[in-house]
């Protein structure tokens, strides 16, 4: 899955040259075989070198604070989401949807790399979910489905239908 958000990741940042993957142990952790230096190991990684290397500084956050809170976030992708078991699942959605009550994007005001790997990671969980459970986690469907629809994010992904509309009897008016 992993080469496969990477090369999302280069259309979406309008590479034009695509890059040459490989994958190392068990757990296929991506490596691109950097021209000027060494391998580069790990999503995380790699990733933030695309980024920096289409000029766009913005995706890893535009204030110190909010570059940490990107950071912080692949990390959670990368240790959390990439290896979870199924008693997991309600412990990271509810603490996602804690987290995400008052917010739009994963770090401040705008779109990040942190939303589209945290998209991607979360994307099998929010497929599995019946319309009932995605209606207990109401903030993160939202920004899920806020994210899907982002320009460029759900290359190889399929949609997912988040919400059913809520019909309210008068007496909720």
């Amino acid at each position: 899955m992993a080469l496969r958000e990477l090369s999302s990741l280069e259309k979406y940042l309008g590479l034009k040259k695509p890059n040459k993957y490989t994958t190392q142990g068990d757990k296929k952790v991506p490596v691109l075989q950097n021209n000027n230096g060494p391998p580069l190991v790990g999503l995380a990684t790699v990733a933030c070198h695309l980024v920096k290397q289409a000029k766009r500084p913005e995706l890893l956050g535009d204030s110190a604070e909010s570059r940490a809170v990107v950071q912080q976030w692949l990390e959670y992708r990368v240790s959390k989401l990439d290896s979870y078991t199924k008693e997991d699942i309600k412990t990271i959605l509810k603490d996602l949807n804690i987290y995400l009550q008052d917010k739009v994007y994963l770090a401040g005001n705008q779109f990040t790399l942190a939303d589209m790997f945290m998209y991607n990671g979360i994307h099998p969980l929010i497929v599995d979910l019946a319309i009932q459970e995605k209606e207990q986690y109401v903030n993160v469907t939202r920004w899920f489905d806020h994210i899907q629809h982002y320009p460029g994010v759900r290359h190889h992904l399929p949609p997912v239908a988040v919400l059913r509309n809520r019909i309210y009897t008068s007496r909720h008016h």
